[in-house]
């Protein structure tokens, strides 16, 4: 993977060479911040998470496990009381409601992890420690023609070193 690194001070500065980047298609932008900001979520756009529907579908099968359990050991070890149904949903909605909360919530931390390349065993390129006290930086992705290009846009606004990584 080749590609060019930026460090800004700004992030005014920063923000408005991603949004040029992206404008001119160079590469995939990959940004590190001291801290989380938001004008860098808005100019990233990036697409909703994934994570939800895992939580969706194995919250759906929690539910439906946790109904099918009691109505199996019903139908296997009957309590009949007065004449009524052997299985009703009723006494097994909490059952189905803790079951679905129980399999939804671990499938949501392990898509999260997973989704996220947790843990990631490689080195990120292009991260610096000046990341991590206040600089910006921006790594952008590009093909060996384009690499050029990346940097003179990452120099007009203002990057205060701008470097070729691998």
């Amino acid at each position: 993977m080749q590609g060019v690194l930026g460090a800004f001070h700004e992030l005014d500065s920063a923000v408005e060479a991603i949004e040029e980047l992206k404008q001119n298609k160079v590469g995939d932008i990959t940004v590190y911040t001291p801290t989380p900001r938001h004008e860098f979520e808005h100019v990233m756009k990036h697409p909703p998470s994934r994570v939800r529907v895992f939580t969706l579908i194995f919250g759906l099968c929690g539910v439906t496990f946790g109904y099918w359990i009691p109505v199996w050991i019903s139908d296997y070890w009957p309590i009949v009381v007065g004449g009524k149904a052997i299985a009703t949903w009723v006494p097994f909605t909490i059952l189905g409601f803790e079951v679905m909360v129980l399999i939804g919530g671990l499938m949501t931390v392990f898509a999260m992890f997973g989704l996220a390349h947790i843990p990631r065993l490689t080195t990120t390129v292009g991260y610096d420690p000046r990341f991590s006290s206040g600089h910006f930086g921006v790594w952008v992705e590009a093909d060996p023609d384009r690499v050029d290009e990346a940097m003179t846009i990452l120099r007009k606004h203002g990057a205060e070193e701008v470097r070729r990584e691998r």
